[in-house]
């Protein structure tokens, strides 16, 4: 039975794999598809559907927009999306903008905080050089604070620091979920929330739906096997489509983050179903 990974990231945003090495990772995980979904941006997806073609394997083009609803960061994946569309190009670019503008509060509260970190810093520590449609996030400064020695991996950078609740975390002014449903259809493409156990907001789920979510990401690398069976019963409750993904961002001081791609997979048929929800359209 052929299977899929609906979340992956690349360099374009927070991965640390190109493009293309994430498509031959989901061929050599027997995969018969993966999504390319980077945050905020669509950059990596025209290498990613080339090294499909060389590798045998479907590229989803997909997205993982950034929203906030009653103070807690939610993203919202879009799925079959025309990522060549200009006015979801110009959206993205916004959301873009409003990241970098997180990211220098973020220094500017580390740096109070009596940490020498600067931009600089951060930009050093990634893995390739940033195109102007690619984006940084706080997994790059994490990188920087471990590379100064301020904290000894990723996991204590967000905990000390740049998780929810921690010394220098920001949470500016972003768009709602809502409205990252709407440029999503708007794109022509399928609508669905990402990992909704790491929000306690399932409240606003069938509002979602409401505003045209079509799935529910229900088996993700953080949910335990209870929010995993609470969410596959959810989703069949409110008629959502039930998704899989890794989450997988590639490799960190030799750890892998959020998992392997291909570590939560689901039946191929899945893809089909997306595609003939995007645009809102049944």
């Amino acid at each position: 039975m052929p299977f899929v990974d609906l979340h992956s990231h690349t360099t374009a945003s927070d991965g640390t794999q190109p493009p293309a090495d994430n498509v031959k990772l989901a061929a050599a995980a027997g995969l018969a598809a993966v999504a390319i979904t980077d945050h905020d941006t669509v950059a990596g997806l025209a290498e990613a559907i080339e090294a499909g073609k060389e590798y045998g394997i479907e590229v989803v083009p997909g997205v993982e927009i950034s929203t906030v609803h009653a103070g807690q960061d939610i993203h919202v994946l879009g799925y079959f999306i025309d990522w060549k569309d200009e006015t979801f190009l110009s959206r993205l670019a916004e959301l873009r903008r409003v990241r970098d503008r997180r990211n220098d509060m973020i220094i500017e509260r580390l740096q109070a905080l009596g940490l020498e970190v600067t931009m600089d810093d951060v930009m050093a520590s990634l893995m390739a050089s940033k195109k102007a449609e690619e984006t940084v996030g706080r997994p790059h400064i994490a990188d920087a604070l471990v590379r100064k020695g301020y904290v000894a991996n990723m996991a204590e950078a967000f905990e000390r620091y740049l998780a929810k609740g921690a010394a220098a975390y920001i949470n500016p002014p972003r768009i709602e979920p809502i409205t990252a449903i709407q440029w999503i259809l708007e794109a022509g493409g399928a609508p669905v929330l990402a990992h909704p156990g790491l929000y306690d907001q399932d409240d606003i789920i069938p509002q979602l739906k409401e505003a045209g979510l079509v799935g529910l990401e229900a088996y993700h690398s953080d949910h335990t096997p209870e929010q995993e069976t609470h969410y596959t019963a959810l989703a069949e409750s409110l008629g959502l489509t039930i998704t899989a993904g890794s989450d997988f961002h590639g490799e960190r001081g030799g750890v892998v983050f959020h998992a392997p791609l291909g570590a939560r997979r689901i039946d191929a048929s899945v893809c089909k179903r997306l595609y003939e929800q995007r645009g809102g359209r049944p």
